[in-house]
């Protein structure tokens, strides 16, 4: 099973706080044991809400709006992407996580949907068509 572990904004991260030397150290530390495990497939930081868009979709309208955004609780600072066997090994990896804020934050995880998940209405013809591209994003076409 794959889970996106989303580590929610805090106001220091919307302003654009960075960590201390420490605490890169201690996440890197915690990154390597997840990478050990075989757990970790990508994991990265997003820049502040203030350096982003978000595109709204009305129909056929699109609307470009600048950032930065809403409350800094709503809002996603950066992600991993772990492969593991259920939601109670992401939660207890999640427990041993360093705090990735200088203050009192967040983490939340989300089951990513897998093809099966889907039903019927992804046809045979659109499983190929999504096995094709996992492939070809994974360099082996």
């Amino acid at each position: 099973m794959r889970f996106m572990i989303l580590v929610k904004a805090t106001t220091a991260s919307e302003a654009g706080v960075m960590p201390s030397t420490e605490q890169f150290a201690e996440m890197g530390r915690y990154n390597e044991e997840l990478a050990k495990e075989g757990i970790l497939l990508a994991a990265e930081g997003l820049h502040p809400s203030s350096k982003g868009v978000r595109v709204r979709f009305s129909g056929t309208e699109r609307t470009v709006i600048d950032g930065p955004f809403g409350n800094p609780d709503e809002l996603v600072a950066g992600f991993w992407l772990w492969q593991v066997n259920s939601r109670d090994e992401a939660i207890e990896w999640v427990k041993r996580c360093p705090n990735p804020m200088l203050e009192d934050s967040e983490i939340e995880i989300r089951q990513v949907f897998e093809a099966d998940d889907f039903g019927v209405e992804l046809t045979a013809e659109l499983r190929e068509q999504e096995e094709r591209l996992g492939a070809q994003i994974a360099g082996k076409e």
